[in-house]
């Protein structure tokens, strides 16, 4: 059998036995892909040690039209598709390469950037007024910085995800829902007080009747409707019914804001701040894991609050919240030295 054939058996495989969502499966396609596209093979017997020692010269050299060389994390990503794919192959019983002789090259220590403490309190109330703009946004970046939620996550939260009061079922609990992240893992997130506060004023703002948390301001507030409504056969795929905590799934909507617009809000009200760093939705998230860790939180509950798989991910925050460290070193470093 071919590697295409195989290489598209694995994306099935990926799509139907993995669950793997569609933006996994095109990543695993388009880095399968460019390793075939340069290797020119079509036989698993083909791929060696030597033909992936050559490919990793060749990811290391390649440059874009900036003249700029693919990060080593990127490489990596290239290189755990080609891993996989083997993985597959054995289990199939098809003879190439072992999985394992592939190694994947060391990648240097990621540099977080998070928001102290003074800009943080300037971001949370930038946004003045109250307009349903200005309480959106309020709720917004409340609710990024509450919850640690990633940009997608948060863009897709419809009205009925988030519990603001005790439900008629004892297992609703006000202030704490459930959101589909990553790998289509669930996790708990809570709401602070002034998150739970902003979104209550925001909610109570709204005169619309569509579906989404977090809508346009200024265009009309009736939207037309629903296709789902209109046509009985093109209803939303992901209406889950759930028992117990909603589960966060992102359906149609006409006012909905798009994750590209949520990043410009808090581009902009970072700058209104005077936050002169760049902040991004995903530096809200950096701040919440850090504000935790620093105030005492074990990593293994950050690492369940930000529903990271892998605790090594967590492990990223943890050389800059040590806030300990400095007053070791200060106490007991060279004291028996003279001035």
């Amino acid at each position: 059998m071919s590697l295409e054939k195989l290489k598209k058996d694995y994306l099935e495989h990926l799509e139907i036995e993995k669950n793997r969502s569609q933006l996994t499966i095109r990543n695993y396609d388009h880095y399968l892909s460019r390793f075939l596209g340069w290797a020119k093979i079509d036989k698993p017997s083909a791929i060696t040690e030597d033909l992936i020692r050559e490919y990793r010269l060749y990811l290391n050299r390649t440059k874009d039209k900036f003249g700029r060389t693919l990060k080593k994390q990127t490489q990596n990503y290239h290189l755990i598709a080609v891993r996989n794919l083997l993985k597959y192959l054995s289990k199939r019983d098809v003879k190439s390469l072992a999985a394992e002789k592939i190694e994947l090259g060391k990648t240097p220590s990621r540099d977080i950037e998070f928001l102290e403490g003074d800009e943080l309190e300037r971001l949370l109330k930038a946004p003045e007024g109250d307009s349903m703009q200005a309480l959106r946004d309020r709720a917004i970046l409340e609710l990024f910085f509450s919850t640690g939620l990633r940009l997608s996550e948060l863009a897709g939260l419809n009205r009925d995800s988030v519990n603001l009061q005790k439900g008629p079922r004892p297992e609703r609990i006000e202030g704490e829902f459930s959101v589909r992240g990553k790998g289509d893992k669930i996790r708990v997130v809570f709401l602070s007080d002034a998150a739970h506060d902003a979104l209550k004023k925001y909610l109570a703002k709204r005169a619309d009747i569509d579906e989404a948390l977090f809508v346009r301001a200024g265009r009309s507030l009736f939207p037309r409707e629903p296709k789902h409504l209109k046509n009985p056969n093109n209803r939303p795929k992901n209406t889950n019914v759930t028992i117990g905590r909603p589960i966060v799934t992102v359906q149609e909507s006409d006012l909905r804001l798009t994750p590209r617009s949520i990043e410009r809000l808090v581009k902009r009200y970072a700058a209104k701040a005077g936050i002169t760093k760049k902040v991004t939705p995903h530096q809200l998230r950096h701040s919440f894991a850090t504000d935790l860790l620093r105030n005492g939180a074990d990593i293994r509950s950050v690492q369940a609050l930000l529903g990271h798989a892998h605790i090594t991910t967590t492990q990223i925050y943890t050389h800059i919240t040590d806030k300990g460290l400095r007053e070791i070193h200060q106490k007991f470093h060279a004291k028996s030295r003279k001035d």
